[in-house]
């Protein structure tokens, strides 16, 4: 069964997705600043001249990667987000993509982007 949300409740929902892409946007640029535009040798507070020993270059290593890692996963958080909001517009927004019925107000306000209602979220992480 197919409930349209009021425009009220599409323009909250557009605020809570748009607050999301924010913070994403900020966590985005703290890792950057962290973690990409330092050097090894910034990043490790070494301002010395010598060489690293290679527990210090491995750990730094797995931390930049550690980084990177968090910025992949939170560019494709704000990708979902970009298309909550194109679904916001074209009025698919809150429309389950297996079984066409309503999602939840309560699911769409914890997970804005979300495509699925519970059940068929369940389901597919069953398979």
């Amino acid at each position: 069964m197919k409930k349209k949300f009021t425009k009220k409740d599409l323009k909250d929902f557009k605020k809570i997705v748009q607050k999301r892409k924010e913070e994403i946007l900020d966590d985005l640029k703290h890792i950057s600043d962290d973690t990409l535009r330092k050097s090894q040798k910034e990043a490790s507070g070494d301002i010395s001249g010598y060489t690293y020993h290679m527990a210090d270059v491995a750990t730094d290593n797995y931390d930049r990667e550690f980084s990177l890692g968090l910025a992949s996963d939170e560019r494709k958080a704000l990708y979902e987000l970009d298309d909550a909001l194109k679904r916001i517009e074209d009025g698919s927004f809150g429309i389950c993509d297996d079984c066409k019925g309503t999602i939840t107000k309560i699911r769409l306000k914890a997970v804005p982007s979300a495509r699925l209602c519970i059940k068929c979220q369940q389901k597919r992480e069953k398979k």
